[in-house]
């Protein structure tokens, strides 16, 4: 027999699965490794926030390392720098923190004000007793007290296991700095000679959508945290600053965060001033900075390189919160902006990664296959 005969032959007798039997396939090892993820979360967690911090700093490594500095000591320097940044922060914050928290009792005396002139308001318009109102009111408090009392010790555990990964992740990131030359290429090794073209340019392309989104994060923040802090400040609203950097942090989430942004001084708006009207002013700010971000500092500052549509983003945020947390929520647009330009290169993932894209194709231009009649 001939040898194109003997591969037509071959490839003849190749079986393929059918799609039902692929896709359970792939079901079957997306739970697998969605449960591995799950199990090995304390582990994994602080691995992944390693390597992205390492990836984003990775540039002023380099930086000090051109200058001839020792790789180790421009690790060093790097990493001090990243944690005075991060202190100044955090002493902020625990400064205004503290003011709100001597303050404190004087807002639940005005929250329950506020409570009491509503339950006056309800009873005379509804017609409902006072009595069965405050009842309510009563077994609902009851109730939160004592889902906070179990919340305090989830807390306690999860402040703890953070101090953890505090003290973790510069240990992560230091020897992910310093064995970066060999990781990558251990990844350039893992694959076949003809395929390391195309690896090198998702690695490459990864590390710089990283190091652009992270570092457009951080702007974003920051310009978005002046707004606030400004529009709460002309509005004479009380602990304009935490407010401010409270918002700005959460807006990084996407989609949830900016309601719980807003809502947080609406409250306070409430508590605090003599007219309601004051939290509707606060939200008319918030909503013209929202516009001002989405419109003008998102589209240049963020998005020059990740393009997730909403419906994926809102999914991986939630599924994120379920699979790590906070961390999670966090983690969920980076990770899957990093998938998409894995899809993107990969022929056989292309239309995942179109999936996930906010490309809109034109309906005129989808082509539907013609089915032709039988004759």
């Amino acid at each position: 027999m001939k040898p194109d005969n003997q591969l037509s032959a071959i490839q003849s007798n190749v079986y393929e699965f059918p799609f039902y039997a692929k896709a359970a396939l792939v079901l079957v090892g997306l739970y697998v490794f969605i449960s591995m993820l799950y199990i090995t979360a304390d582990i994994v967690v602080p691995v992944v926030f390693a390597v992205v911090i390492a990836i984003l700093i990775s540039p002023v490594v380099s930086f000090f390392v051109r200058y001839k500095i020792n790789r180790i000591l421009a690790i060093v320097i790097t990493l001090l720098l990243t944690f005075i940044f991060i202190s100044a922060l955090c002493i902020l914050l625990f400064s205004q923190a503290s003011r709100f928290s001597d303050s404190w009792p004087a807002l639940v005396d005005k929250f329950t004000e506020i409570i009491n002139e509503s339950i006056t308001w309800i009873s005379s318009y509804f017609n409902i007793k006072p009595q069965k109102i405050n009842e309510w009111i009563l077994k609902t408090k009851t109730e939160l007290l004592v889902n906070s009392n179990a919340a305090i010790g989830q807390t306690i555990v999860l402040v703890g296991e953070g101090i953890v990964v505090l003290f973790l992740v510069p240990v992560y990131v230091f020897i992910i700095l310093y064995y970066q030359p060999l990781l990558l290429d251990f990844i350039y090794k893992v694959f076949a000679k003809s395929d390391q073209h195309q690896v090198k340019e998702i690695v490459t392309q990864t590390k710089t959508l990283i190091q652009r989104y992270l570092g457009g994060l951080v702007i974003e923040a920051v310009m978005v945290a002046i707004l606030d802090i400004a529009a709460l400040l002309l509005l004479g609203i009380d602990y304009a600053i935490l407010l401010g950097v409270i918002g700005a942090l959460l807006n990084v989430i996407p989609y949830i965060g900016g309601i719980v942004a807003v809502a947080l001084p609406m409250l306070v708006a409430i508590a605090t001033k003599s007219s309601a009207w004051y939290a509707f002013y606060v939200m008319i700010a918030y909503y013209v900075i929202q516009l001002i971000d989405n419109n003008y500092i998102v589209p240049i500052i963020v998005s020059s390189k990740v393009r997730i549509n909403a419906l994926f983003s809102i999914i991986v945020v939630f599924a994120g919160n379920a699979l790590w947390g906070v961390a999670g929520m966090f983690l969920s647009i980076p990770l899957l902006a990093i998938v998409k330009l894995i899809c993107d290169h990969i022929e056989p993932l292309k239309p995942w990664g179109l999936l996930f894209g906010d490309t809109m194709p034109s309906l005129m231009k989808i082509k539907l296959p013609r089915i032709r009649k039988a004759k």
